[in-house]
């Protein structure tokens, strides 16, 4: 199991005041209704985050994880993955008794590329119609940023925590993108991951790789005393990269 609903996101390391926060159904590019959370920050956004869940789809972590983004002064909007499939969550996220056994062997990267489109431009309507986009995505969702590395999609990088290499498809990467892996990963072996770090380098992307040694599938949270500064070095990483982002 990945993220439960009493999970929550580490602190990052610069906080500002959050302007807006909330869900929302975001309409996908082929009409389909799809669950959302949105976070924005108070000062002007110089680059915005689509955050891609894990199996369970948005739920409380993700909505957490978007005004986490928004301290960090960064716009970010969560999508949930099973728009096509189930009604929209009543409570605006999906709970912990909700069948993704059922829905997860149903998403498409058709559906994910349309939704993710049509995140991209949410955030530029309500930020800035050039405002650069980078996709972070955990277990299934990191599978897919991954994927969408190597996509035509309007992306200025990828992040993708602990995912499967078999999800990802066969394209090289075009665009900057960080793998973040568990040590101790019990779903996907170090060494795949870092052969599929390779075979993505083979587009002539920048790929960056950073193995936490004896960390758990998902650890990226907050209940993860003891993986603490493992979460510190990720956020620093992260904002690295959306930094760099943001100034190119």
């Amino acid at each position: 199991m990945c993220h439960d609903t009493d999970s929550r996101p580490p602190a990052p390391p610069r906080s500002g005041d959050v302007a807006e926060r909330g869900t929302l159904t975001l309409t996908s590019t082929d009409g389909t209704e799809v669950a959302a959370a949105y976070a924005a920050p108070a000062g002007e956004a110089r680059v915005g985050v689509v955050l891609l869940p894990d199996i369970r789809g948005l739920h409380p972590y993700c909505v957490a994880l978007a005004e986490r983004f928004a301290e960090a002064g960064i716009p970010a909007l969560a999508v949930d993955w099973f728009g096509r499939t189930a009604e929209l969550p009543e409570a605006g996220t999906r709970g912990q008794d909700f069948d993704w056994q059922t829905h997860i062997p149903q998403v498409t990267a058709a559906g994910v590329d349309a939704d993710v489109t049509a995140a991209v431009a949410y955030l530029r309507e309500r930020t800035r119609l050039d405002l650069p986009v980078v996709t972070v995505g955990f277990c299934f969702g990191g599978s897919h940023s991954w994927r969408l590395a190597g996509s035509d999609l309007d992306l200025a990088a990828g992040v993708g925590f602990y995912g499967k290499p078999e999800v990802t498809g066969d394209a090289p990467a075009k665009r900057p993108t960080l793998m973040v892996i568990a040590g101790a990963d019990a779903a996907t072996p170090v060494e795949d991951q870092l052969a599929l770090a390779e075979r993505l380098r083979a587009g002539g992307a920048e790929v960056e790789t950073a193995v936490y040694d004896g960390a758990p599938h998902s650890f990226f949270d907050r209940a993860y005393g003891d993986w603490a500064e493992a979460c510190d070095d990720v956020w620093r990483r992260v904002l690295a990269l959306t930094d760099r982002v943001a100034a190119s």
